[in-house]
C-alpha cells in the first residue's frame, strides 16, 4: 500500500473486503477511484486482477496483471496472481512459468510453492512436485493441502513410507480429514491398525464435519473392515459412504444409456480420415476403473519406446470445446464433423499432449471415461491404438463400489447403477470394436494372470511394439503412477486380489444387475 494517502488506502482495504463478500460491484468502484488517481499501483492492479477472475473475467485479469507486471517486474505477488489466472484459462505452461517466477523473486511465500507444485502433479512430474510442495510445507507445516498433496505426490512415486508419515501428519492437524485418510486407505499394500479403526469410529460419530470427509472415512473404514475379514461390517460402511455421495452427487442411469444410443448412431458412419496414420503415437486404455487399466499400463510404460501418461482430460476437453464451438451437444454434432474438422481435432488432441511424446515416441492415455469417445477415433486420431481393458464384472463392479472416484465425483454410486454402467460401457466398445477391429483391441485381466508372457507380447502386439523383456518386470519402474492403484502395480502380478465372494449374497443385488445368478 505503499505510496498511497490513508484515504486510498482505506479504499483498497474496502475493495478487498467487497471481493471476499461477492459484492463485485463495490470493489470494481472503489479499485476506480484508486486508479484514477494511481494507475500504476501494484497492489490496485493486483485487486483489479483478482476482481476479474472472481467474475469470470479471466483473460481481462491476465492483460492487468501483465501491465502491472510491465511497471512492476519484481513484485512476486503480481507474478503468483498471474500464474493464477493463466491457470484459470487453461494455460498450464504459462501459469508454471509465472509461480517458478514467483518463487525465485521471493521464495519465502508458501502458496506460490503449493501452486506450483500441484500444477506439477497434475502434469505428472511427480518428482518436480514433490520438492516443490516439501518447500511449501517446510514454511508453513499447517498447511493442511500442501501436506496432503505432498502425501499424493510421494505416493505416485512409490515412496509410501514417507507419504504415510505425511498422511498421518495430517491427520495430527485434523483428524476428520477425508483426504488424509483416503491416501491411507490408498496404499492397499499395508492395512490399517486397529487404533485407525478407533480413530475412524470416533471421527464419524461426530456431526460437525464435512460431508466429503464422511464419505471418505466411509470409505476407509470399509477397506479397513474387509482387511480384517469382517465384511457384513465393511459392506456397511460402503454401503453408507455411497448413499452419502448419492445424496451429495446424484448419479441416474438414463441419461447414460441415452448417451450409449445416440453415440452409437452417431458413429455408424463416418467420413474416412485424411491421414490414416494420424494419432499413431496415441494408446488409448480404456473401460470402466478397477478394471486393471493401470496395471495395462504399468507394463506398457516400462517398454522403451513409451511413455506412460496416466490419465489425460485433453480427448474430453477437444471434444466439449467442439460442442462449445458449434453451440450441439455432443455426440449430436458427430454427424455433421467433415474429415477435414476430424483432422483438426486429432491435432489439437496431439497439440496439447505434446509433451509427453519429449522423452519417448509413443504415450499412453487411460483416462477411463475416454470409452464414451472411443467411437470417433477411427475419424479423429485414425493411426492410435484403443485397448479395452475387462476384468471379472463383478469384481469389477464391486471394486467400483468401494473406491472412491474423488477426481471423477459423479460416477455410480449405487450396486444397480454401477452394474448397468458396466454393460453399457461393454456394449458400446463391443459394437465399435466390431466397426474398428483392427484398432480397438480387447484384453482381459484375468488371461494376464493365467499367461504372464503371452498376454504381455500380445498387448505389445497390438499397439505394434516388440516385446522387451523389460514389460514382464513393470513392478519395477519408477514412473510416477497417479491413480489409486498406485501401490498394487508396484508388485508382482498377484492372483488373491479377488473379494466380492467373500460377501456371499450381500451381493446379490450386484450380481442382478450384472445379470448373474445369486450367491
Amino acid at each position: 500500500m505503499s505510496g498511497l494517502p490513508a484515504g486510498d488506502v482505506e479504499r483498497l482495504h474496502a475493495a478487498a473486503r467487497a471481493i471476499r463478500d461477492r459484492t463485485p460491484a463495490q470493489a470494481e468502484r472503489l479499485l476506480g477511484e484508486v486508479l484514477a488517481r494511481h494507475p500504476a499501483h501494484a497492489e490496485a492492479l493486483r485487486l483489479l486482477a483478482i476482481l476479474q477472475l472472481h467474475t469470470q473475467r479471466a483473460p481481462e485479469a491476465v492483460a492487468t496483471l501483465q501491465e502491472a507486471i510491465a511497471r512492476h517486474p519484481g513484485d512476486a505477488l503480481l507474478h503468483a496472481d498471474l500464474g493464477n489466472a493463466h491457470s484459470a484459462r487453461g494455460e498450464r505452461d504459462a501459469a508454471i512459468a509465472a509461480w517458478r517466477r514467483a518463487t525465485g523473486l521471493d521464495p519465502t511465500q508458501p502458496v506460490p510453492w503449493f501452486n506450483l507444485g500441484r500444477a506439477l502433479q497434475l502434469e505428472g512430474d511427480s518428482h518436480a512436485a514433490v520438492a516443490a510442495l516439501e518447500t511449501a510445507c517446510a514454511l508453513a507445516p499447517g498447511l493442511l493441502p500442501a501436506t496432503i498433496l505432498l502425501a499424493d505426490a510421494l505416493a505416485h512415486l512409490g515412496r509410501f513410507d514417507e507419504a504415510t508419515t505425511r498422511y498421518r501428519d495430517a491427520l495430527r492437524q485434523h483428524p476428520a480429514s477425508g483426504d488424509a485418510w483416503r491416501g491411507l486407505s490408498n496404499i492397499k499394500t499395508v492395512a490399517l491398525a486397529d487404533a485407525d479403526a478407533a480413530a475412524l469410529a470416533t471421527q464419524l460419530q461426530r456431526r460437525d464435519i464435512a460431508d466429503s470427509d464422511r464419505v471418505a472415512m466411509g470409505h476407509a473404514l470399509g477397506k479397513l473392515e474387509e482387511d480384517r475379514g469382517r465384511f457384513p461390517q465393511a459392506f456397511a460402511a460402503f454401503a453408507a459412504a455411497n448413499a452419502l455421495q448419492q445424496r451429495l452427487t446424484p448419479w441416474r442411469l438414463p441419461p447414460l444409456e441415452a448417451f450409449v444410443e445416440q453415440a452409437l448412431a452417431a458413429t455408424a458412419t463416418l467420413p474416412a480420415p485424411i491421414d490414416p496414420s494420424l494419432g499413431h503415437e496415441v494408446i488409448f486404455i480404456v473401460g470402466l476403473p478397477r478394471s486393471g487399466s493401470t496395471l495395462f499400463e504399468q507394463i506398457l510404460a516400462a517398454h522403451p519406446q513409451v511413455e506412460g501418461a496416466s490419465e489425460l482430460p485433453d480427448l474430453g476437453i477437444v471434444i466439449q470445446q467442439e460442442s462449445v464451438r458449434r453451440g450441439v451437444a455432443y455426440p449430436q454434432w458427430v454427424p455433421q464433423a467433415s474429415a477435414a474438422d476430424w483432422q483438426r481435432l486429432g491435432r489439437d488432441y496431439l497439440a496439447r499432449t505434446a509433451r509427453w511424446r519429449a522423452a519417448r515416441p509413443r504415450f499412453t492415455d487411460k483416462l477411463p471415461d475416454n470409452w464414451k469417445h472411443a467411437g470417433v477415433l477411427r475419424a479423429m486420431l485414425p493411426g492410435a491404438t484403443v485397448l479395452e481393458t475387462r476384468r471379472d464384472p463383478l469384481e469389477t463392479a464391486w471394486s467400483c463400489f468401494k473406491q472412491q472416484f474423488y477426481s471423477q465425483p459423479h460416477f455410480a454410486n449405487t450396486v444397480a447403477d454401477i452394474g448397468a454402467c458396466l454393460r453399457a460401457c461393454e456394449r458400446a466398445l463391443d459394437a465399435w470394436r466390431a466397426r474398428d477391429p483392427a484398432r480397438i483391441h480387447l484384453h482381459r485381466y484375468e488371461d494376464l494372470l493365467a499367461e504372464p508372457e503371452a498376454a504381455v507380447r500380445r498387448l505389445l502386439a497390438d499397439c505394434g511394439l516388440g516385446y522387451d523383456p523389460a514389460c514382464l518386470r513393470f513392478h519395477a519402474a519408477t514412473r510416477s503412477v497417479r491413480t489409486a492403484s498406485a501401490a498394487q502395480v508396484r508388485q508382482p502380478l498377484r492372483r488373491d486380489t479377488a473379494r466380492a465372494a467373500a460377501y456371499g449374497a450381500l451381493l446379490d443385488p450386484l450380481r442382478h444387475a450384472l445379470g448373474l445368478p445369486p450367491a
